[in-house]
C-alpha cells in the first residue's frame, strides 16, 4: 500500500525518498539558485504546460455566443478536466519518489520549479533597483510581476506595488505551495498550482470570464483560506526580526484590515507587511481595462519608497526562513516517530 501525503507513513516494495526532506532541500536550493532555467532549454516548464492547456479550453469552450450558464457549466468543467490530469500525473511522479531509490529525482526538479521563492525576492528587488534609477525603471520592472497599468503609477505607486506582489505572491508561490506538499505530498503541490494557474487566466470578474472562470476562481479561493492566514503570521514574525518593523503594528493591522481588501485571501499577507512597515497600501488601482477603488489596507503612509521595499524584502527573507523552518520541525517530528 503506498500512501501520497508526506505526514502519511510512506511504504512499497522499495524504501524511497522521504519527501519532507526533499521539500526541505528544494526550499533550500530555491532560495539559493532559484528557479532551475537551464532546464528550459530542453523541458518546457511545468507551468506553462498547464497553461497551454488551460488556453486551448478557453478558446474551445469559452465563445463569445455561449450563454451565461453554459459558460458557468463549461468552465466548472475545465476545473474538473484540469485537476484530474494534473492529479493522476503528480501521483505518478510521487509513486517514483516513494518506491524508487532514484525517482526522487524527477519529483525534486518539479517541485523546484513549481517553487517561486527567488525568483519572486529577485523581481521585486529589480523593481527597487529600478525606482533608484528612474521612475520609468521602477515602471518597467513592476510591469513584470503586476497586472495593473504601470504607466499611470508615480515613484509611490511603484514602490507600494512590488510591495504588495511580493506580499501576496509570499503566498501563492511559496507558502501555499509547501502547505498543500506537506499536507498530501506532491500531488497536493501540483493540483494547487494548477488551479491557481486556471484562477491567473481565467478567473477574472470581467465579460469574458466572469461565469467561465467563476468554478476556478472559487476553487482558489478556497485552497488559499489557511496559506494566506499562515502568510501573515510569518510575516508577523518577520516583522520581529526586522530592523525597524512593527511586529505588533503589524498584528494589529492584519486583524482589523485584512477584510477590507477584495480579495478574501490577499489581505492576509498586505495588511501584516503595510502594518510591520508603517504604510497603506491596496487602495485605488488603475488596471489595464478598469479602475479598481478600493479602500486603503494599513494605517501608515501611502508615499511608499525604494527603502520600503527593501525593508520588505528583509522582512520576506525571514518569513520564508520561517516557513522552511516549519517544514523542518515537521520533518524532525516525522523522523523520530516509530
Amino acid at each position: 500500500m503506498f500512501t501520497f501525503g508526506p505526514l502519511g507513513e510512506a511504504g512499497g516494495a522499495h524504501a524511497g525518498f522521504d519527501p519532507l526532506i526533499l521539500m526541505l532541500v528544494a526550499l533550500l536550493v530555491d532560495a539559493y539558485i532559484g528557479d532551475p532555467a537551464f532546464l528550459s532549454r530542453y523541458i518546457r516548464h511545468p507551468v506553462a504546460w498547464i497553461g497551454d492547456i488551460i488556453g486551448v479550453l478557453d478558446h474551445k469552450l469559452n465563445r463569445d455566443k455561449r450563454g451565461n450558464v453554459d459558460r458557468l457549466v463549461r468552465g466548472a468543467l475545465v476545473v474538473v478536466f484540469v485537476v484530474a490530469l494534473v492529479g493522476v500525473t503528480s501521483i505518478g511522479v510521487a509513486w517514483l519518489t516513494l518506491t524508487h531509490p532514484w525517482g526522487w529525482g524527477v519529483e525534486f526538479i518539479l517541485v523546484i520549479s513549481l517553487l517561486a521563492g527567488r525568483g519572486l525576492y529577485d523581481h521585486v528587488l529589480a523593481v527597487a533597483r529600478g525606482l533608484t534609477e528612474s521612475v520609468e525603471a521602477g515602471r518597467e520592472a513592476v510591469g513584470h510581476i503586476v497586472g495593473r497599468d504601470p504607466a499611470q503609477l508615480d515613484e509611490h505607486g511603484v514602490a507600494r506595488a512590488g510591495i504588495e506582489s511580493l506580499a501576496e505572491n509570499f503566498a501563492d508561490g511559496v507558502v501555499a505551495p509547501v502547505f498543500w506538499y506537506v499536507l498530501f505530498g506532491f500531488p497536493g503541490m501540483a493540483i494547487y498550482k494548477a488551479v491557481n494557474t486556471m484562477d491567473s487566466m481565467i478567473g477574472h470578474n470581467n465579460e469574458r470570464y466572469r461565469y467561465f472562470g467563476m468554478a476556478a476562481a472559487r476553487l482558489d479561493d478556497v485552497l488559499n483560506l489557511i496559506p494566506a492566514r499562515l502568510t501573515g503570521l510569518f510575516i508577523t514574525i518577520g516583522a520581529l526580526f526586522t530592523p525597524g518593523a512593527s511586529p505588533a503594528n503589524a498584528l494589529k493591522v492584519m486583524m482589523h484590515d485584512a477584510g477590507k481588501h477584495r480579495s478574501p485571501n490577499a489581505g492576509w499577507a498586505e495588511a501584516p507587511m503595510a502594518g510591520a512597515l508603517g504604510l497603506a497600501l491596496a487602495g485605488p488601482r488603475r488596471y489595464i481595462d478598469h479602475v479598481v477603488e478600493d479602500p486603503w489596507v494599513g494605517d501608515g503612509r501611502a508615499r511608499a519608497m525604494a527603502s520600503d521595499i527593501h525593508r520588505a524584502l528583509y522582512i520576506y527573507i525571514v518569513a520564508s526562513l520561517v516557513n522552511i523552518a516549519f517544514v523542518a520541525a515537521l520533518a524532525v517530528v516525522r523522523i523520530g516517530m516509530p
